[in-house]
């Protein structure tokens, strides 16, 4: 049963969702909606029950002491909301949590539910995937939804989608059946380099989630760390010829793909969401020197001084092979992390799909 008492009437709200798990790589979705529940100090309102969807096998409750109590927090979802003022107010919604192992459709039933109470006009699902795309480049976030009249309507992709999908896919397809807005922004990860975190990916969800709902987005030191990420896994990769290699190879197919959007209409677009930033002023309108805006990847856990440790070093290509080619939509390679072990009894199991390349277009 949903109750709300304690939640006031919501202004224009819009759920932003995330999962941890296989539509996450490197964590950047699920850690793009806690920066967004901690820069607007969201509070919980609501949290779904574990024990109708977890395997607790596969997610095992952690057990934390409480002023000598020994407490349990058990893996869930929860729901929060921020309330934004000044010139345009929205509120937003915030479900975070992790991809559940069972009964997906009772567990989507259940988000619409809460999204029905709040009046919620649009659901914005994120995810993250792995890709063939360098760490080098803005990081390629793409934009799809279900219905084509609001694909049309906010320039957004049609999914063509067929094959394994993940709980971003089922939660899209649930709010269509629904008669709910739905959209899913999607950031490629470079697979050579997905340990998380990846500030770089959840800053290009931000800044996307920002066009897409005209919101302003405080983003704190998310450039900054974004920037000393790419840093980091540059050196490691000139420490290695053979990943150096790899990289450039994927920079000039990146590179060569991007070469036809060099359009005035693609320009002005551009110029269009600088101007948007510079006017609105504030953290969001920041951007790390080197770094494009267009596709920078919430808050995550920052280590203290002395305490950083370089990122993870690249995966080197195997002798004798050749760097992965693009791979055309419907062949694409999963987010190869936190598979669950069992598929989730009423969707398939696997990660929030979408092609591998170097301008990924995931499907939900």
């Amino acid at each position: 049963m949903i109750e709300l008492d304690g939640v006031p009437e919501l202004i224009d709200p819009v759920m932003v969702a995330a999962f941890e798990g296989w539509n996450d790589a490197g964590d950047a979705a699920s850690t793009a909606v806690a920066h967004l529940d901690k820069e607007w100090k969201g509070e919980v309102f609501a949290a779904l029950d574990a024990e109708d969807y977890y395997d607790f096998q596969v997610n095992r409750p952690t057990v934390w002491l409480d002023g000598g109590v020994r407490k349990i927090t058990w893996p869930t979802t929860r729901l929060s909301v921020v309330r934004i003022g000044g010139d345009k107010p929205r509120d937003l919604v915030l479900v975070r949590g992790i991809e559940p192992s069972m009964r997906w459709r009772s567990f989507c039933n259940e988000l619409l539910g809460f999204a029905h109470e709040l009046g919620v006009e649009l659901v914005v699902i994120l995810g993250a995937l792995l890709g063939d795309t360098p760490h080098t480049r803005p990081v390629p976030v793409s934009g799809v939804t279900s219905d084509p009249d609001l694909a049309r309507t906010m320039d957004l992709e049609e999914t063509k989608y067929e094959g394994p999908t993940g709980i971003v896919g089922i939660l899209q397809e649930a709010c269509t059946h629904a008669g709910v807005p739905a959209v899913s922004l999607w950031a490629a990860v470079p697979h050579y380099v997905s340990q998380p975190p990846n500030p770089k990916a959840t800053l290009a969800l931000l800044n996307r989630l920002e066009d897409l709902i005209d919101l302003r987005i405080p983003l704190g030191e998310l450039p900054e760390d974004a920037r000393a990420w790419q840093l980091g896994v540059d050196q490691l990769a000139a420490e290695d010829s053979e990943v150096a290699e790899y990289v450039q190879t994927l920079e000039e197919a990146k590179d060569t793909a991007e070469l036809p959007e060099a359009s005035g209409e693609a320009i002005a677009r551009e110029f269009e969401r600088y101007l948007r930033r510079r006017d609105g002023g504030g953290g969001s309108a920041a951007t790390a020197p080197g770094l494009a805006t267009e596709g920078e990847a919430g808050a995550y856990l920052r280590e203290t001084p002395g305490e950083r440790t370089r990122p993870p070093r690249p995966q080197r290509a195997a002798e004798g092979t050749e760097p992965a080619a693009p791979v055309e939509p419907g062949n694409e390679h999963p987010p190869a992390q936190d598979q669950p072990k069992d598929g989730g009894g009423d969707g398939p199991a696997g990660p929030e799909d979408g092609p591998a390349g170097p301008d990924p277009t995931p499907e939900d």
